[in-house]
């Protein structure tokens, strides 16, 4: 499943930051995947997942007052890659016990590793 680079990614991201949401829908769509919707909160996040039917959505592990562990747990029908600025060694339990696909640092945000994660 969306193992080729030249396959097309629809992407929802959801995360709290306004500036990061915008850097990353810039960086991604020069990479080739279409940012279809973003969303700052679980709401937001069920709302457009429900709405746009993104292939993969990419939601933060911490929303301010929302775990994004808890927003991955609500969306059905995509593909869940946790992203944070947290090291993955301090979050590995609650991201082997969550249903996402994977998880990246945002420092590590690329098409290539969405595809990456995708094509596992």
């Amino acid at each position: 499943m969306l193992s080729s680079a030249t396959t097309a990614v629809r992407c929802l991201i959801v995360d709290d930051s306004a500036a990061f949401r915008d850097a990353a829908v810039t960086m991604l769509a020069r990479g080739g995947i279409t940012v279809v919707g973003t969303a700052q909160n679980g709401a937001e996040a069920v709302r457009q997942n429900t709405e746009l039917r993104p292939d993969v959505a990419l939601v933060d592990v911490d929303l301010g007052a929302e775990s994004g562990f808890d927003v991955a747990e609500e969306l059905s029908g995509v593909a869940v890659i946790l992203i944070s600025t947290h090291d993955e060694q301090d979050l590995i339990d609650l991201i082997a016990d969550s249903s996402a696909r994977g998880f990246l640092p945002k420092f590590a945000l690329s098409p290539d590793a969405i595809r990456g994660v995708l094509s596992r």
